[in-house]
């Protein structure tokens, strides 16, 4: 996503920020940026009706026309709906400055588009994880990671796999005939044709001239054998961009072809090695050994908001190994109190501790796992025992406190 004006004041966080989608991934990014109360200016189209002066005779007043105008609205953000599979994002709102079409407080839903440029005006002005969000959502370098294709006989799903979310972007599903029934011949001619429409589906995909690592997974030796139909399809058609893409092909097995077995492949200690540069390894790895420190139930990992929230006030969340890991669902809360709860946690963790904060997207693997633990959980630079009866005890003590 291109930023093409800064206004914010890093001091106060008042101003606003005028950005470009132009890719699929960038409505991800505005998803986690509009939220209720902000003000959205962008293109919009409206019906408008109108009557007119003259009377009509049938009935018996002024004719109405009915056209669709295309405006420049502003709209204070009242929900968002976003869906990942198309990339859609459905912003409503009440407008917040009139004109000749429409009128104060009338509601408005604005269907935000690539390569259509928005401006947004935050409500409480921008703390330190949007203007984060909005860092990552204009870094260049964020692009798509990795493609993956995870198939059995007859059946494929293509995904991409982005910093942010894992998207099933095309689903490939065709009879193939039994060898029992039909015979060897007929079976392979049948996965033939299975593996060439994968590949034309997958190729419509992908940019060939900025190469992804394309990772093939199946039961048995599907993706294996799809791996070579590639590579003799780059042969026979002498297409030089799809024999360059080759070495970047991983291959590994899954339980099923299935897109939910996606996520064990996606922990394999081997592809994970082959990953490693890619935010989505790096944040898998920190939830492998979360769990992994719980099982030794040595003190070193705890999670939930109080628990989180007291391993931090106690300084053990710092420097030396100490992680933060935070889903950005949190900062997604319509009350503003919360949001700045979890902001300023985050702030302490990364200026006063010096601490590693891993913001995780709850559309990747990584992001579910955390939301099974209250959607925030830390890896502590020491053990601290007991912590649960801490806070279980303060609470107590605090519901004592309250009049009957």
């Amino acid at each position: 996503m291109r930023l093409l004006k800064n206004h914010i004041d890093r001091r106060t966080g008042a101003g606003s920020a005028t950005l470009l989608p132009e890719e699929p991934e960038d409505m991800w990014h505005c998803f986690n940026l509009i939220r209720p109360g902000d003000k959205l200016y962008a293109e919009a189209v409206r019906k408008v009706t109108k009557t007119t002066g003259g009377v009509d005779s049938v009935k018996g007043k002024g004719a109405t026309t009915t056209k669709r105008v295309h405006m420049r609205l502003m709209v204070q953000v009242t929900k968002t709906d976003f869906d990942p599979g198309a990339s859609q994002l459905h912003v409503a709102g009440v407008v917040a400055e009139e004109n000749e079409y429409v009128g104060l407080g009338q509601s408005h839903t604005i269907d935000l588009e690539l390569h259509r440029q928005f401006k947004l005006e935050k409500a409480d002005g921008w703390d330190s994880i949007a203007i984060a969000a909005l860092q990552e959502a204009t870094d260049p370098r964020q692009r798509a990671e990795i493609w993956a294709v995870v198939m059995q006989e007859g059946l494929a799903n293509i995904c991409l796999i982005t910093e942010h979310q894992t998207i099933l972007r095309q689903r490939v599903q065709t009879p193939i005939p039994t060898k029992g029934k039909s015979g060897a011949g007929a079976h392979d001619k049948g996965m033939d044709k299975f593996y060439g429409l994968v590949l034309s589906t997958l190729l419509r995909q992908v940019e060939l001239n900025n190469p992804r690592p394309l990772l093939l997974a199946s039961p048995g030796f599907t993706a294996q054998s799809f791996q070579q139909y590639i590579k003799q399809h780059a042969v026979t058609t002498g297409d030089k961009a799809l024999r360059a893409w080759l070495p970047s092909i991983i291959v590994t097995h899954s339980s099923s072809g299935q897109v939910h077995s996606l996520n064990e492949v996606l922990k394999s200690k081997v592809i994970q090695e082959k990953l490693s540069n890619t935010k989505y390894a790096r944040e898998t790895a920190l939830m492998d050994k979360f769990f992994d420190l719980m099982r030794k139930d040595d003190g070193r990992a705890w999670y939930g908001p109080r628990e989180v929230e007291k391993a931090v006030e106690k300084g053990a969340v710092g420097r030396g190994g100490g992680v933060l890991l935070i889903s950005n669902a949190l900062f997604r809360s319509e009350d503003i109190a919360t949001r700045r709860r979890w902001v300023s946690l985050v702030d302490k963790v990364r200026e006063q501790e010096g601490g590693e904060v891993r913001v995780l997207s709850s559309a990747h693997e990584s992001g579910k796992r955390l939301e099974g633990l209250g959607n925030i959980a830390a890896i502590l630079t020491y053990p601290l025992e007991d912590l649960d009866e801490e806070v279980d005890k303060e609470s107590a003590e605090a519901d004592g406190q309250q009049p009957l």
